[in-house]
């Protein structure tokens, strides 16, 4: 199971406060471009494609054609990116050898059985094939906002597989060769605005920390809104695997 439900209200939730604006994508673009090899044939495996945002951004990007994969059915229902498939990691509905790379967009914490998700994915990849995994690793948290306002959130952040633990499942998968690399991203104009469009719901980290801490959390948030300047801006990892 995932660690959360992802049911109605929260993939409603996500859909209104999770997807970046494009202009906050660029560094994202450049970062994925640098480790993809595009060809007018490449298809992309978008996993744990959520509301479909990133295969939407990928498809504008590059030209490629992403498949989308989608355990949640109401994540399915917000997202508009066609091909959309139902399927989780440990079972993806793709032929052997069929895709040219994978990204994983904040998801592997999901993913019950990571060995079992790196076996599948060595099958559905052509030789070569990069898995690019975006996520927030255990002990690389410093430069992610949302741990600096809720620091009890990184209790849950330390349940996440950290960068080892992926290396690990993927080595043994057939993908020996790893990098990793931080990426900016502007993730609000304002900490002030960040903080208005805040939503539990689309936060797995908030959902499973207690209402107090919670509260102490936002109130840390909105007192500290009003005095500082500047967007906010989030350094989340690149994990690269092939």
């Amino acid at each position: 199971m995932a660690l959360i439900s992802y049911d109605d209200t929260d993939s409603a939730a996500f859909a209104a406060t999770r997807e970046l604006p494009p202009a906050s994508l660029d560094r994202w673009r450049h970062a994925v471009h640098h480790h993809l090899r595009l060809r007018t044939t490449t298809t992309l495996l978008d996993l744990g494609a959520g509301t479909g945002a990133w295969a939407s951004a990928f498809t504008e990007w590059f030209g490629v054609r992403v498949v989308a994969v989608e355990p949640a059915a109401s994540m399915r229902d917000r997202c508009a990116h066609r091909p959309l498939l139902a399927g989780d990691a440990t079972a993806l509905p793709l032929r052997d050898s069929s895709v040219d790379a994978a990204w994983l967009s904040t998801m592997v914490h999901h993913i019950p059985d990571l060995d079992a998700a790196a076996r599948e994915l060595r099958r559905v990849l052509r030789p070569g094939a990069p898995v690019l995994v975006r996520s927030p690793f255990p002990g690389r948290h410093q430069r992610i906002g949302l741990f600096h306002w809720f620091p009890e959130a990184m209790r849950v952040l330390r349940t996440y597989p950290d960068l080892a633990r992926v290396r690990t499942a993927f080595a043994a998968a057939g993908f020996p060769v790893s990098s990793v690399e931080p990426v900016a991203q502007t993730t609000a104009t304002s900490l002030a605005d960040f903080a208005r469009r805040l939503d539990r719901q689309a936060h797995t980290p908030l959902q499973l920390i207690s209402d107090a801490e919670y509260e102490a959390g936002v109130a840390r948030l909105r007192a500290a809104a009003p005095h500082v300047t500047g967007p906010v801006v989030d350094h989340l990892d690149l994990l690269v695997l092939r």
